[in-house]
């Protein structure tokens, strides 16, 4: 055996080992990712290859995979997400996608889905996942169910929905073009759109109805606690003038601008005005105490018309303070046993002059007292929730009066930048769309706009990166010059011609769909397309068949890119935000490749005279 044979049978075996290891999750992705990276530079560099136009594969190439454009596109657009998602920008236009619906469940997600299936037809697939994932993730959000839910089942319908017409990914242009080249088949918008909505259709049917079962819910610890903190606070809103609610009267003993609050008490000077609020009518210089839920508190503080400011422990210390500039964060602080806060009301505590940090509410677990929150004296036990920047909340963690919380420690979304997120967001999406920027393009200056614009700072976008799709994307690269340059996907490919010498052209049909739909998602599409187009042309002439069919075969099996997170870009766009595992997909993007064989398998014969 020389050195490319060599090659070419570890490089099997590095894949098969890395597939394996990134099913059995015992290992980080990004370990595995790396360890399959090193394999493939080290086999190279003992055993050198030649590649095809005739330069030697060096360890560059290998690496070259981590700063590929599709890959920074992905990044960039979750970071883009993030902003959204830091703004809530798309909170309204989920509530009203509920609202219409009339949905309580996911179910409301149902109609939205199918949207993107329609016009992933016509657009290409990874602005519509992008416009669609944060609202979705809103929906989800809004009937109480976790993204994870949806996300995956957006992927997989925009996936089905490019399918169906000639523009519906670029994967469907490239062997319509290939093949015109080659052969005397010109295939038209809508050539294979009939039996593509047969297949699609069959294929929604499951991601709608049947793969969410199948999805399993994965939170963060911290998401696990807030999910289940319906717990409330005594708070208080100082009404000044100007403020949202002055004028605001009571109807039928309630303030219908405080909904989401239980209003215990309204302080008019020396006068407190108890329930039943009969024909009251708010004015400056009222202090309204309530009852209400920390997400009650953070939408209150981050309305673009707070009705909260932070300023509302120290009003009687005479301490006006404005908000911190920057992001706010919000936590929660216990009182600790002996703590110099004990028996003080919070303007007598000097918390916020010791810690920057501005308490918002108060937490009785025995009672909830009918006072003002600055009149309360803390006990050992109370929770207290404060706001400040994440510097100054976590400082409090070597504070010995309250017992940090951090769990809890969770940032305000900016409401008041979310116009500007959604022009920025829009305009990425428009011009991605249109096609007269490249998407890496829009996706790298829609990341600066964000930053620059306020709408995210560096730290949040940090955040954003997901260290798993990053070496996902960079090793399964690696993985394909491997492949290319030993030969290893052309030689599966001339194997498929040899074994099915003389078979039926059925049987030739669905075997070419079964190994184009398996190497769909380890190599891109567009490679598995690029590679099999002239196998496809050839075993057609061979047997004397529709060339049509093979080539639509094709296009449909490149395009069945289900089975792992890295068989196509809209599955790594959703990983992060959904909180997938490789093995999610595997479990419930693989009985969807199988169904579209099968579909496909028997459908095509009869459509196409077999």
């Amino acid at each position: 055996m020389d050195s490319v044979d060599i090659a070419m049978a570890l490089t099997f075996l590095v894949i098969a080992s890395t597939v394996v290891l990134y099913a059995l999750e015992r290992y980080p992705i990004e370990t595995v990712a790396l360890g399959s990276v090193s394999a493939f530079i080290v086999i190279f560099s003992v055993f050198p290859v030649t590649a095809p136009n005739g330069s030697p594969i060096t360890s560059g190439d290998f690496l070259a995979g981590f700063a590929n454009p599709a890959l920074i596109t992905v990044i960039c657009l979750l970071i883009i997400g993030q902003g959204l998602f830091q703004t809530d920008a798309l909170e309204a236009p989920a509530k009203a996608i509920v609202r219409m619906t009339r949905g309580r469940s996911l179910y409301a997600a149902v109609p939205v889905l199918i949207a993107v299936a329609i016009l992933s037809a016509f657009l290409n697939n990874t602005p519509v996942v992008v416009m669609f994932l944060p609202i979705l993730t809103a929906v989800a959000a809004t009937v109480g169910q976790s993204p994870a839910r949806v996300l995956m089942p957006l992927s997989f319908l925009a996936i089905l929905g490019g399918m169906t017409t000639l523009i519906g990914s670029s994967t469907n242009l490239l062997v319509a073009n290939y093949a015109a080249q080659s052969s005397d088949l010109r295939l038209t918008f809508f050539s294979f759109t009939p039996i593509g909505l047969i297949v699609a259709g069959v294929g929604a049917i499951y991601v709608l109805f049947l793969m969410p079962r199948l999805l399993k819910v994965r939170k963060t610890m911290a998401e696990e606690f807030q999910a289940t903190s319906g717990k409330q606070f005594i708070a208080q809103i100082s009404i000044t003038y100007g403020h949202p609610l002055v004028g605001v009267e009571s109807v039928s003993g309630m303030f219908p601008k405080l909904k989401d609050m239980t209003v215990r008490l309204v302080q008019r000077g020396q006068k407190p005005i108890l329930p039943p609020f009969e024909n009251v009518v708010l004015q400056p210089g009222d202090t309204v105490i309530v009852a209400a839920t920390r997400t009650a508190l953070a939408n209150a503080l981050a309305r673009r018309q707070p009705l909260m400011e932070a300023d509302t422990d120290t009003s009687n210390a005479g301490q006006n303070q404005a908000a911190p500039p920057g992001s706010i964060s919000l936590a929660e602080v216990v009182v600790a046993p002996a703590s110099r806060l004990m028996g003080r009301t919070l303007p007598q505590s000097g918390f916020y002059s010791d810690t920057g940090c501005l308490v918002m509410g108060i937490q009785r677990r025995s009672r909830m007292p009918r006072m003002a929150m600055n009149d309360i004296r803390l006990e050992a036990g109370d929770v207290l929730l404060v706001s400040g920047s994440e510097e100054e909340i976590a400082r409090l963690r070597g504070n010995r009066d309250v017992l940090l919380l951090d769990w809890s420690m969770a940032e305000v979304p900016r409401k008041r930048y979310a116009p500007r997120a959604l022009i920025i967001f829009a305009c990425v999406v428009a011009l991605a769309a249109s096609g007269l920027v490249p998407i890496v393009t829009t996706a790298v200056a829609g990341t600066f706009a964000m930053i620059a614009s306020g709408c995210l700072n560096i730290r949040q976008a940090m955040r954003a990166i997901d260290s798993r799709i990053f070496m996902l994307v960079g090793a399964s690269l690696a993985g394909a010059v491997a492949l290319e340059g030993t030969g290893g996907a052309t030689a599966i490919a001339t194997a498929l011609v040899h074994v099915m010498e003389g078979a039926s052209a059925p049987m030739v049909l669905s075997a070419l769909f079964f190994i184009v739909m398996i190497l769909t998602n380890f190599l891109s599409n567009n490679a598995a397309a690029v590679l099999f187009t002239p196998i496809a042309i050839n075993l057609a002439q061979q047997i004397d068949a529709s060339p049509e069919a093979f080539v639509v075969c094709l296009i449909i099996a490149a395009n069945s890119s289900f089975a792992t997170p890295i068989g196509y870009q809209t599955n790594l766009i959703v990983m992060g935000p959904g909180h997938y595992k490789f093995n999610d997909f595997v479990r419930a993007g693989t009985p969807l490749a199988l169904i579209l064989w099968l579909t496909f398998s028997l459908v095509a014969p009869w459509y196409y005279g077999l």
